[in-house]
């Protein structure tokens, strides 16, 4: 209250003789000079409305830019928007891409194999210390039963143990219950593919004399009459002859990435009710 008291007689003075240039503004005829008080008027009001002047610039240049601000603040929401939209298509598409990969070369396998199959989804998975299963979208609506073959792109999955009216479990061939009959690609040795969990498989009745390598492929030998013959099972990476027992053996590892499986088929002959 102190500063307005000491301060309110120049406010006032300032007050009127803005008060006093506009009216002496208004009444000036367009056509007519301003006489000696109109000049001294203006001369008096100069030093005034100059700070004045200055003032209500930085006011309009303020305010223009928070409304800049506003407007700049609202497009970069915007196109934060357009960017979380722009990576959620691009996402979808890389997946499409994916997936039509994935079908083209599973269709490719389709093609190699005799028997009629169809086609199914991973939608679950047991990798129990027990047993090696994955659950798939085809059941008993699909034709499918028990002890039927389940292959990949790139070769044996395993075979379906229950089979459920919409659904089936599939017993993956890492399983320690899991036999299937094979044949050493380069040299025609025959053995039994047999799970040993953690991924891995060993090739077993395998004599000593027969011919088998570190990088071998195992394919299915066909017999038995459940997986088509020539079906890759996986590669041979460890080979052992010990001194006694007529069996060598042999340790094989998967060549479909069991733990990264989304589709499979399944064919359709064999089996059992």
């Amino acid at each position: 209250m102190g500063i307005l008291k000491k301060y309110l007689l120049v406010l006032l003075v300032g007050f009127g003789v803005l008060v006093a240039l506009i009216i002496f503004s208004l009444n000036i005829p367009r056509n007519r000079e301003a006489n000696f008080m109109e000049r001294g008027v203006l001369s008096l009001m100069a030093p005034l409305l100059r700070p004045l002047s200055h003032v209500s610039g930085s006011i309009e240049d303020v305010w223009d830019n928070y409304i800049q601000l506003i407007d700049t603040r609202g497009e970069n929401l915007r196109l934060r928007e357009d960017i979380r939209s722009l990576n959620a298509r691009l996402v979808a598409a890389n997946e499409a891409l994916l997936a039509r990969q994935r079908l083209e070369r599973l269709l490719e396998m389709k093609k190699s194999l005799t028997p009629p199959t169809v086609a199914a989804s991973v939608i679950g998975e047991d990798g129990s210390s027990w047993f090696r299963t994955l659950v798939i979208d085809r059941g008993r609506s699909s034709l499918l039963r028990e002890g039927m073959a389940v292959v990949a792109a790139d070769g044996v999955v395993g075979q379906t143990v229950k089979v459920a009216g919409e659904s089936s479990r599939v017993l993956l061939l890492t399983d320690h219950a899991s036999g299937i009959s094979a044949t050493i690609q380069r040299s025609r040795a025959r053995g039994v593919v047999k799970g040993k969990g953690e991924m891995l498989c060993s090739l077993e009745f395998t004599t000593r004399e027969e011919d088998v390598k570190v990088g071998d492929l195992v394919i299915t030998s066909g017999i038995g009459g459940v997986f088509p013959k020539g079906v890759p099972i996986g590669e041979v990476t460890m080979v052992k002859r010990g001194e006694y027992g007529i069996f060598q053996t042999v340790s094989i590892r998967p060549i479909v990435n069991l733990a990264h499986l989304e589709e499979v088929l399944i064919v359709q002959r064999g089996g059992y009710e």
